[in-house]
């Protein structure tokens, strides 16, 4: 039994290396121009195809794998940037319980989805890739191996055809024929032409049913990617922009806490007067700055009476008489150019700046000495900080009409007219 296996063995590895010789010579002779060879336009163009789609398919492989190594290295990186920030963030800073959460929240945000256990966004954001981008990739490109063994078979199946087509017509004009051998010919080449054409027919059917698939793959691969990295930068943007006000907020209060150092009072320097009009106190810190210590002292805020503001005014700040006016006559004054029009709206009163003010913010109004002032409304109440209020230039509103140059000032830098 062993010797009969060992005997089809034998003869199984004869007839392999024959049809090798065989399919070697034909190939010789095609080449050599003594022998026809047969071909196939259209078929050679399917295998071009065929060969083009696979070697794009295998490169969008290799790329989404190396996206994906970039984006697990981007994960470290954020992890380890994530740990120095909350490193060194000092306790008595601003937001360090804000901070330290959204730190975890940046390195292991909780997701929306209904899953088992709680995932990073990172680590969702590379699943999902690999899922839904790299596995379909994977499945598609698994069918071209065998597609290409199939391929390389019919082209020996091919030659084989050639060779026993030639042989069988190389038989058939010999002086000395021989019927038998003809016959056996005719049979070898019978046999070879229908294994060629069996692999021929399935695959015409099959390559440009491959080759219009990759539309459909290419689509679905990059659509998923994209909606991946869209979901992904958003939440990290939501994430980014929250650290981005705290780091904010800290700047301003820093900020904050060095004007207040540089406007503490000096002995002998009226430092009770200041502390009472300027200081803040310890537990909350102004929006807007005080004004410097080169200012004259605020004054209280002035009634509306304008009698009772003049009495209030000290020596320093007195209106020069120039520019005094009937309050009478103000009233009536401010009620006509109301009736013809000519004030902004949200108009309240007018102003006159009686120190100079530089702007330190691109909402404020910048004053000089002698700038008449027109108050307005704050369309919303509660954005109204003490001691702040609205207005326009009335030169500006007199020239062109336009509230866009409004702005915020300091009302003790000015009295009313």
């Amino acid at each position: 039994m062993a010797e009969t296996g060992k005997g089809v063995t034998a003869g199984k590895l004869a007839l392999n290396v024959q049809k090798r010789l065989s399919r070697a010579q034909e190939k010789v002779l095609q080449k050599l121009g003594k022998a026809d060879e047969t071909r196939d336009t259209a078929f050679e163009e399917l295998v071009s195809n065929f060969n083009k789609q696979m070697a794009e398919g295998t490169k969008l492989q290799k790329d989404l794998k190396a996206y994906l190594a970039a984006v697990k290295a981007m994960h470290d990186a954020s992890r380890r940037l994530q740990d120095c920030l909350a490193d060194m963030y000092e306790p008595d800073w601003f937001g360090k319980g804000e901070m330290d959460t959204l730190a975890e929240e940046l390195i292991e945000k909780e997701l929306d989805y209904n899953l088992e256990d709680t995932d990073t966004l990172w680590l969702d954001y590379h699943q999902n890739i690999t899922d839904k981008s790299l596995l379909c990739m994977d499945t598609y490109l698994l069918q071209f191996p065998e597609i290409k063994a199939r391929l390389a078979k019919r082209e020996r199946k091919l030659v084989d055809f050639d060779s026993a087509r030639h042989h069988f017509s190389s038989l058939q004009k010999g002086k000395k024929k021989d019927e038998a051998k003809i016959a056996k010919a005719e049979e070898d080449l019978g046999r070879a032409q229908k294994i060629f054409e069996e692999l021929n027919v399935e695959l015409q059917d099959e390559l440009p049913a491959l080759w219009d698939s990759r539309v459909g793959v290419y689509v679905g691969t990059f659509q998923s990617l994209a909606g991946q990295q869209e979901k992904f930068h958003r939440e990290m943007s939501s994430l980014s922009q929250n650290l981005n006000d705290i780091m904010t907020k800290l700047e301003e209060q820093r900020q904050l806490k060095k004007d207040a150092t540089a406007a503490a009072p000096k002995k002998g320097e009226g430092a009770k007067s200041e502390e009472t009009n300027h200081s803040e106190s310890a537990g909350s810190a102004p929006k807007k700055p005080a004004p410097p210590l080169s200012r004259p002292p605020p004054r209280p805020t002035p009634s509306p009476d304008p009698k009772q503001q003049n009495t209030s005014l000290s020596e320093d700040e007195a209106v020069e008489p120039a520019t005094l006016t009937n309050p009478d006559d103000t009233t009536q004054s401010s009620a006509t150019d109301s009736s013809n029009g000519e004030l902004p709206p949200g108009f309240l009163y007018k102003v006159k700046a009686v120190h100079e003010y530089t702007s330190t913010d691109n909402d404020e109004l910048e004053l000089n000495i002698g700038d008449i002032v027109l108050v307005l409304a704050f369309e919303n109440p509660d954005e109204q900080d003490d001691g702040w209020l609205l207005g326009l230039k009335e030169s500006h509103w007199m020239q062109k009409k336009d509230i866009s140059a409004k702005g915020v000032f300091p009302e003790n830098f000015t009295q009313k007219v």
